[in-house]
């Protein structure tokens, strides 16, 4: 499992209902039923993840993010999750309100393009930036959406989105000193806990 999943694992209460949005394998939600006794869906469009969830015994729905989330009701679950994939959906904004409204909180991870050692591939080879948490050339990349930690906080702001918690990683995927000082700079991998009033 991915070092953050773990980092996320430790925002999640016992007994709560989570629904992980693009859940991938479902090693997130294996994992927090096993640990924390959680109960909920995964929501995932490739087929052979889906497969990969049900042999794992994760409750999993084949849905489009895109699509929104109108088949579930106004805080439906605890918490709404969704790691990796921010940067991969078109209408961002709307599935951000959609998390708020399907969730109590919501989840959120995503690679920061305003990691230093991406802002010098840039600037010394003029390259966009491939690493640990950007493994794709610019040509095959599923990201759609290109932003940095100061750039979601100011979407968060402009949509009224209260930030609960924050936690930055730096490129070993632990959170030190360096990107809590400098996140925008030093952060690889942003984690946050959303809520509205």
């Amino acid at each position: 499992m991915r070092p953050e999943l773990e980092l996320i694992s430790e925002w999640i209460r016992p007994g709560t209902r989570v629904l992980d949005l693009g859940c991938g394998d479902g090693a997130l939600l294996a994992y927090l039923h096993e640990r924390r006794q959680v109960g909920g869906y995964g929501l995932e469009i490739d087929s052979a993840n889906i497969v990969k969830c049900i042999r794992a015994g994760v409750n999993v729905i084949h849905a489009d993010l895109e699509a929104g989330l109108e088949d579930f009701g106004d805080s439906s679950f605890d918490y709404v999750i969704m790691t990796q994939t921010l940067q991969a959906v078109r209408h961002t904004e709307r599935l951000l309100d959609e998390m708020l409204r399907v969730g109590r909180q919501g989840i959120v991870t995503f690679p920061n393009f305003g990691f230093w050692r991406g802002r010098l591939q840039v600037a010394l080879h003029g390259l966009m930036p491939v690493g640990k948490a950007l493994p794709y050339q610019w040509y095959d990349t599923p990201n759609v959406h290109l932003f940095t930690i100061r750039d979601f906080e100011a979407l968060c702001r402009h949509k009224r989105i209260d930030i609960l918690q924050r936690m930055v990683l730096d490129h070993a995927h632990q959170p030190r000193l360096g990107p809590r000082l400098w996140p925008n700079l030093l952060g690889e991998i942003a984690l946050y806990r959303l809520g509205r009033a």
